[in-house]
């Protein structure tokens, strides 16, 4: 029979709902609401007396949500169930591969290039170090949620990355970690229950070899503070702006001085006598900008400043006055100026996507142009006299030079991430996000082999068997097939008007499940080798929005788990439900994605609220299950998890909700995508 909670939730539950046990929410449309990440959480622990029980007669186990049973039946090839047995973790491992994407869209002053050639950015709660020339990527993996600011010591291998409030029971808090660059070993952590919120800006001094760090949080105050970071010491700290600041900077010519910048303001602060005195910028003839967005300096010590109206100022060395002024440099925001090797100066428009070359006087010696596509600039970076990096609003990094074309070599998604598929025969994968952009990836050589931008947000991404065709499912009811090839349209379809959460073919491909937030799952029929779609029918009996779908290995049947936890039967012919669960008990299916059911038992921690995993993915042997959950962990169980105290390998990297994980054909490489993080991890299993 059908395994619904004795207390449902209602059955048009929006996505919005309270999560009394999280205080990470996620804006999930599909189970989550959203929410700032202010508190530190920690994962539920274990409890299994009031998790599970194992009732002998009708050989089951009824597993508890919130209080709420769910129950499952033992295959009858199991013989004496013991529901107080401990699973072990599997042999198996993982290993980060690749990042896909870059954190451009609202961080700032976050790429840098390394004397090894490397260049430095983040994503998610990753730090990548990316060798572009020779196309590999290490990575830092010491921080448990995003990874906010970043700031290169003088030495160019120190590095200090800033976070938000995390996950991590002991450092879940923001704080600021240093970190060798050679060894990616972390040498100190700093601000553990001093920054609120997040370290927004962070800055070496340079002046003295790099021993003092300046770190502002996002408190309401933006609380600036200064640290001798080897002894992990506060020297001194104050509130320095109740809006906005986006950078702290140390003069390299100057002692015990530091400026930060923002909204309205410049403010350059001495702190000698152990206190922090400010004093601000005046602009006197000048019209005061909403915002001074990023400055640099010169290499007689002045500073030089980008605002929100386009202007440059230079600001005397040791002086709070503006000595010159290159007004309407850019049209609209200047978001990076950085100095050149040579003295000269580079800066980069937000609203006109160009890159302006200057001499050390600030006249315009060379103008480039950024493709409309990849967003204006966000961050500059020289990597050496001719060559620069430009990373972008809409999460690319490009390389080029100023008169020269510009080439993407980081491209990512810039809205919430929920759809992944993997191509069944090819090294490749699709992902499609609310950006509206569905985009193929090639695992080997990590970049896009195409993608196209779709009217509608994306919500699910399916492969065909064939590989030949593309499933997408859209935010708005509709959903539509695209040729894998030609990229041409198909198909299109609407079925309600809610957005359809999973989209699936039968292992055979004659069929097609289109998983609805609408609570039922539309069965289409598939001719012509996948070119033609005939509605059979529709899954009606859900009592909450559909959240995972599976197909038997004959597809005859489909599994689904909805969002008040039912898991339900479906006879895939007459889309009638299939009540006799028990009798069900032995049937194989193609694949387990299921959240609910006797394989995944042990994936739940004690306490959890049912919505604290998101996916999972069973491996094409069927030895691993691999799940992503709230607080950014990919994990690997032994398959089946069966046992509600089942241990596991858990992976950080993600710093959002962990929406999708999958599996290569060869179950040698697993995909995971993030929600907010917006990001796409490719592991090595090993």
């Amino acid at each position: 029979m059908s395994s619904r909670p004795t207390s449902a939730r209602s059955p048009r539950q929006r996505p919005n709902s309270a999560r009394p046990n999280s205080a990470r929410p996620k804006t999930s449309p599909r189970t989550k609401s959203a929410g700032a990440k202010t508190k530190r959480v920690k994962e539920p622990q274990f409890d299994p007396a009031s998790h599970c029980k194992y009732n002998s007669d009708e050989n089951s186990v009824r597993l508890f949500l919130r209080g709420r049973p769910v129950t499952s039946y033992i295959p009858s090839s199991v013989e004496n169930y013991n529901v107080k047995v401990k699973g072990a973790a599997p042999s198996k491992t993982l290993a980060l591969d690749w990042v896909y994407g870059y954190r451009g869209k609202d961080s700032r002053f976050n790429l840098h290039q390394l004397p090894s050639g490397e260049v430095v950015y983040f994503m998610a709660a990753v730090v990548v170090l990316h060798n572009v020339e020779e196309g590999v990527q290490r990575h830092y993996l010491g921080h448990n949620d995003d990874v906010k600011s970043i700031a290169i010591h003088p030495d160019n291998v120190t590095i200090a990355t800033g976070q938000v409030a995390g996950h991590d029971p002991e450092e879940g808090m923001p704080h600021v970690r240093i970190w060798n660059s050679v060894s990616l070993n972390t040498l100190h952590v700093i601000g553990l229950g001093v920054f609120d919120r997040a370290v927004c800006c962070i800055g070496f001094s340079k002046h003295d070899g790099g021993g003092h760090l300046g770190a502002i949080d996002d408190s309401n105050e933006h609380v600036l503070s200064v640290w001798d970071w080897a002894k992990e010491k506060k020297l001194c700290e104050t509130k320095s702006s109740q809006d906005p600041v986006v950078q702290v900077e140390f003069p390299p010519q100057l002692e015990n001085q530091l400026i930060s910048l923002g909204k309205g303001h410049i403010h350059f602060w001495n702190y000698s006598t152990g206190k922090l005195v400010r004093k601000s910028g005046i602009f006197e003839k000048h019209d005061k900008p909403k915002f001074v967005l990023c400055m640099t300096f010169s290499a007689e010590g002045d500073v030089i400043t980008g605002d929100s109206n386009g202007n440059i100022f230079i600001w005397g060395k040791g002086g709070t006055r503006i000595r010159q002024a290159v007004p309407g440099a850019h049209e609209g925001p200047i978001f990076s100026i950085i100095n050149l090797s040579d003295g000269g100066f580079l800066s980069g428009g937000g609203k006109d996507k160009k890159i302006h070359s200057w001499n050390s006087s600030f006249e315009n010696q060379g103008t480039a142009d950024l493709p409309d596509e990849t967003g204006p600039v966000r961050a500059l970076c020289q990597a050496n006299e001719s060559l620069i990096f430009v990373g972008t609003t809409r999460n690319a990094i490009l390389k080029g030079e100023i008169g020269g074309e510009f080439e993407t070599v980081v491209q990512g998604h810039t809205d919430e991430l929920w759809g992944l598929g993997i191509n069944p025969n090819l090294g490749m994968f699709a992902t499609g996000a609310h950006d509206k952009r569905l985009v193929v990836w090639d695992m080997e050589s990590h970049k896009p082999l195409w993608s196209k931008t779709l009217e509608d947000p994306i919500q699910s991404v399916g492969f065909h068997p064939s590989g030949n065709f593309i499933a997408v499912g859209l935010q708005t009811g509709r959903w539509m097939v695209l040729d894998a090839d030609t990229h041409d349209l198909v198909t299109v379809h609407t079925d309600g008007n809610e957005q359809h959460d999973i989209i699936r073919y039968s292992p055979d491909g004659s069929h097609l499940a289109v998983a609805s937030h609408d609570n039922f799952i539309y069965i289409y029929a598939v001719e012509e080798e996948g070119r033609k779609y005939t509605k059979v029918g529709k899954c009606s009996g859900h009592s909450s929005f559909v959240t995972h779908i599976d197909w038997s290995a004959d597809g005859k049947l489909l599994q689904s788990n909805s969002g008040d936890y039912e898991m339900l039967f479906w006879d895939t012919e007459t889309c009638k439900q299939n009540v006799n669960g028990k009798d069900l008990r032995d049937t194989e299916w193609q694949t387990y994605t299921c959240v609910l059911g006797y394989p995944v038992i042990g994936i739940w921690p004690e306490g959890s609220d049912g919505t604290d995993v998101n996916t999972v993915a069973r491996s094409h042997d069927g030895s691993i299950i691999a799940t992503g959950d709230d607080f950014g962990k990919v994990k690997l169980f032994k398959s089946p998890a069966s046992h509600p105290k089942t241990e596991c390998n858990a992976y950080p990297g993600h710093s959002s909700h962990v929406t999708c994980v999958d599996f290569f054909p060869d179950d040698h490489t697993l995909i995971s995508t993030g929600g907010r993080d917006m990001s796409v991890l490719q592991w090595k299993m090993e």
